[in-house]
C-alpha cells in the first residue's frame, strides 16, 4: 500500500481572543482572557452569566445577507473561517486537478441550537405555518460542510463528526488517515460550535458542568485548568480551519508544509455519559495508540497541548493518565491549556487547540495555563503556569477527551522536510 505523509499547509482560527491567527496566537501567548460578561442575550437568570464570545466576529465581513438570514450562527462561523483561510494561505481551488480526492471534514458538538430555539418559538408562537422550509436543513449541521464544499467543488468523500468535545480531533484523524492511505489528497478540516444560548447555558448549569456564580464578577478568572479553585468549563464559541494534505501533493502544488501529522488515536471509556471512567484506562490506551501510530517512544513528545477543561474530574483524570503513559518523564513534559483563556469552544475545540500547537512549535514558544494560582496536589505536573515559556518544541501530542468518554489524541512534528 502506497502510505502517504500528511503536512498542513493552510490554518485559521476565528476565536474569543479574535479574528485571525496572528492577533488569536499573540493575546493567547501573551496570557489574554477572552472571557467576559455574556452579551448574546441577557443572563440576569441565570448562575453562569460568562462566556467566550466571538465579539470581533461579523459575519458580514465573510457572507451575503442570504446566506447570514438562512444559517445559523454555527454556520457562520465555520463558512467563514474557511473563507479566511483560503484566502490568507494562497488556496485556489482551481489548482485542485481531481475534485473527487478533495474532501470537507466537518466538526461540531452541538450544531445548531440557535436555530432549534427560533424553530421552537415560531412554532408555539405562530403555528406549523409559519415554520421555515429552510428549518430542517439548518439544523442539519452537515449542511454548513456541504456549503464550503460547493464554494470550493469538493466532491471527494464528506464527513461530518457530531462528537462532543473531541470531534475537532477526530475529524483531523479522520482526514489524516484518509490522506495516509491514498483516498483523498487534501481536506478542509473544519470545526465550529456556537453554543451561548439561554437554553443550552440553563442545562449545563443544572448539569453542574460550567462554573459557578462566585466567577461573575471576575470573568478572566474563571477558566481554572488544574487550579485547586477551578469549578467547571467556561463554555465558548469559535472555529477553526485546517488544510490537511498529502506532502507530494503539496508539493506538486508549490505549498510549503508548516508541520506533519505523524500519529492519532480514539478510544471511548464505554462509561458514563458525563465522567470519565476512574481508571482512565481508555485515555491511558488512547495515548499509547497515537504514540504507536507515529512511531514513537514518550520521551520523544516535546510539549502536550491538554484538554484542560477546569472540571473536578477531567483534569485529575487527563493528569493521571498522562503520568501513567510517561512515568517519570511526565514531570518534565511542558503542559498547557489553552481553554483557560478561550474557555471551552466545544467541537472545535481540538482544531483549534492543534493550530495552536503548530503555532508553538513554529515561533518556539508555548503558550501559558493562566489563572493557575493554586495547584491542586492531584494536579502536580508542569502545566505552564501564569506566563508563556521559550522552547525548542518539535513533537506535540494533543489530547481530547469529551462527552460520552470519547478520546481523541493527535501527534504533530515540526516540518523537516524530507521526501515524498
Amino acid at each position: 500500500m502506497n502510505v502517504k505523509r500528511v503536512v498542513v499547509t493552510g490554518m485559521e482560527v476565528i476565536t474569543p481572543l479574535g479574528i485571525g491567527l496572528k492577533s488569536c496566537w499573540d493575546n493567547l501567548k501573551n496570557g489574554v482572557s477572552g472571557i467576559k460578561k455574556i452579551s448574546f442575550f441577557d443572563p440576569k437568570n441565570h448562575k453562569c452569566q460568562i462566556a467566550g464570545e466571538c465579539r470581533d466576529f461579523k459575519a458580514e465581513d465573510f457572507l451575503d445577507p442570504k446566506f447570514i438570514r438562512r444559517y445559523d450562527r454555527m454556520f457562520h462561523l465555520f463558512v467563514s473561517v474557511t473563507l479566511l483561510t483560503a484566502e490568507n494561505w494562497n488556496f485556489k481551488k482551481d489548482l485542485v486537478k481531481n475534485p473527487f480526492r478533495f474532501s470537507v471534514i466537518g466538526a461540531s458538538a452541538l450544531g445548531a441550537p440557535s436555530t432549534f430555539e427560533e424553530i421552537i418559538l415560531q412554532y408555539l408562537n405562530f403555528g406549523p405555518k409559519k415554520v421555515s422550509p429552510m428549518a430542517v436543513i439548518n439544523l442539519s449541521a452537515n449542511t454548513a460542510a456541504g456549503e464550503v464544499a460547493r464554494i470550493f467543488n469538493a466532491k471527494g468523500p464528506q464527513y461530518f463528526l457530531q462528537e462532543a468535545c473531541s470531534a475537532g480531533t477526530k475529524a483531523l484523524g479522520l482526514a489524516y488517515e484518509l490522506i495516509k492511505n491514498d483516498v483523498i489528497d487534501i481536506a478542509f478540516v473544519i470545526g465550529a460550535d456556537s453554543g451561548i444560548r439561554p437554553a443550552v447555558m440553563a442545562s449545563l448549569e443544572n448539569l453542574g458542568a460550567i462554573v459557578d456564580a462566585k466567577w461573575n464578577e471576575t470573568p478572566e478568572k474563571a477558566s481554572r485548568p488544574f487550579d485547586k479553585l477551578r469549578s467547571g468549563f467556561v463554555p465558548a464559541e469559535g472555529s477553526g480551519c485546517v488544510i490537511l494534505e498529502s506532502l507530494e501533493n503539496a508539493l506538486n502544488n508549490g505549498r510549503t508544509p508548516l508541520a506533519e501529522i505523524i500519529g492519532f488515536g480514539a478510544t471511548c471509556d464505554a462509561y458514563h455519559p458525563t465522567a470519565p471512567e476512574p481508571s482512565t484506562q481508555s485515555i491511558i490506551e488512547c495515548i499509547k495508540m497515537a504514540l504507536k501510530s507515529a512511531k514513537i517512544k514518550p520521551e520523544a513528545i516535546d510539549y502536550i497541548n491538554a484538554h484542560g477543561t477546569g472540571t473536578l474530574l477531567n483534569d485529575v483524570a487527563e493528569t493521571k493518565a498522562i503520568k501513567e503513559v510517561f512515568g517519570e518523564y511526565a514531570y518534565k513534559i511542558p503542559i498547557s491549556a489553552n481553554k483557560s483563556m478561550i474557555g471551552h469552544t466545544w467541537g472545535a475545540a481540538g482544531i483549534i487547540e492543534t493550530i495552536f500547537s503548530i503555532k508553538t512549535i513554529l515561533e518556539e514558544t508555548i503558550p501559558p495555563t493562566i489563572n493557575l494560582e493554586y495547584p491542586d496536589p492531584e494536579c502536580d505536573l508542569y502545566y505552564v503556569p501564569q506566563k508563556a515559556i521559550k522552547k525548542k518544541v518539535k513533537t506535540v501530542l494533543k489530547n481530547s477527551f469529551g462527552f460520552g468518554g470519547i478520546n481523541a489524541c493527535l501527534i504533530l512534528k515540526a516540518w523537516e522536510g524530507g521526501e515524498k
